[in-house]
């Protein structure tokens, strides 16, 4: 169960011209506090993947451009240079553009440069704690099938199996795809979840799994591939992943490989869910497939792996210098295979309809 008090994002306590986050790219063998002290490293800590997980990507954004007003010689001027580069650095989470386009709506209204600053910092707080309010009302309404699912199991372990890192390193506490296990292993339900390694930056083995051990769930590691095989042999009661992109009709972009985890989940039954914030619905494209931009890494993120060898953190390669390599770090599961969404409003079925029964003015209805 997260510390309440947990953030994944924050300022220094004795230095507010500093933003500090975790470093991820360092967990689970090093807990590492790093500096945000301009917005370019704002822009590197998202590209590079020091943070992670569309809402704390968004937080992040948001964060750095309080610090370009505050370091900037004209605020206004510097908060959209910096904007404009913050929504090149990462194509696919569309929280980050929410943000941005949040934050921006004060250049225009501010009175002056020295009132921006204060002004940006408010929201970005505003944007976190209500990050951490959406988590838990999608944390509350999740729990309600995983209680389902335990009472039908007469209080037999719930198996969830979940991809990525949806959990708490990925929004600012709580996370969305493990507020539910957090709420139902806090209530005494029996659970345990399949950790998806999730290659090629293996979030699921080194965060997701992480921070389950550090809140005491009890959970497994798995190989991406071996999903369709557990729910096979009835291993896997549901299914639960979050999203960096919903289209309005209910497609969802999602770390790569979630797509087949979708597709070994209908061919055995298996409910397949979805957790989101309403922040990562994109209101203005219907075809995932076809208007989702998905983002292509650097190959070295598939050649090389980060661990520890004799006590010591290194970078190994694992395939020939000259090797090609396709690097897509996301895709997108048709609505179709998505039993429902799971967001702060309550679940829905994955469609146009169902969203808009929960979202009817941002559905336009």
């Amino acid at each position: 169960m997260p510390d309440e008090a947990f953030r994944t994002i924050w300022l220094k306590p004795d230095d507010s011209s500093i933003v500090q986050i975790i470093d991820q790219r360092r967990l689970p063998h090093e807990y590492h506090v790093h500096d945000l002290k301009t917005w370019r490293d704002g822009v590197a800590a998202i590209q590079d993947m020091y943070v992670r997980g569309a809402p704390l990507i968004g937080a992040t954004a948001a964060w750095s451009l309080y610090l370009a007003a505050l370091h900037g010689e004209s605020a206004i001027d510097e908060v959209r240079r910096a904007a404009a580069e913050l929504l090149e650095s990462r194509p696919t989470a569309v929280n980050l553009h929410w943000a941005v386009e949040r934050i921006l709506l004060h250049t225009d209204t501010a009175s002056d440069d020295a009132k921006l600053a204060n002004i940006i910092r408010a929201d970005a707080e505003a944007i976190c704690d209500e990050d951490i309010e959406i988590c838990l009302g999608i944390g509350r309404h999740g729990l309600l099938l995983l209680e389902e699912i335990s009472r039908s199991k007469c209080g037999d372990t719930v198996n969830i199996l979940t991809h990525c890192n949806a959990g708490a390193l990925a929004t600012i506490n709580w996370g969305t795809a493990t507020a539910p296990v957090y709420l139902a292993h806090r209530a005494g339900m029996n659970v345990h979840v399949w950790v998806d390694e999730t290659r090629p930056r293996n979030q699921g083995s080194q965060l997701t799994a992480w921070e389950l051990a550090e809140n005491g769930v009890p959970h497994t590691l798995i190989v991406d591939n071996a999903g369709g095989h557990l729910m096979q042999h009835g291993q896997v009661d549901i299914v639960i992943t979050g999203t960096d992109r919903t289209t309005r009709s209910g497609d969802v972009a999602n770390k790569i490989g979630t797509y087949l985890k979708a597709l070994a989940a209908f061919d055995n039954d298996v409910p397949f869910y979805v957790a989101l914030p309403s922040t990562t619905i994109d209101w203005s494209i219907a075809d995932g497939i076809k208007d989702i931009p998905i983002e292509e890494r650097d190959p070295r993120e598939v050649v090389e792996t980060y661990g520890v060898a004799d006590g010591t953190p290194s970078i190994v390669r694992t395939a020939a210098q000259t090797t090609p390599v396709s690097n897509y770090a996301f895709d997108v599961t048709p609505a179709r295979l998505v039993t429902g969404l799971i967001t702060e409003r309550g679940i829905c079925a994955a469609s146009e309809d169902g969203l808009a029964t929960l979202f009817p003015r941002e559905a336009g209805v």
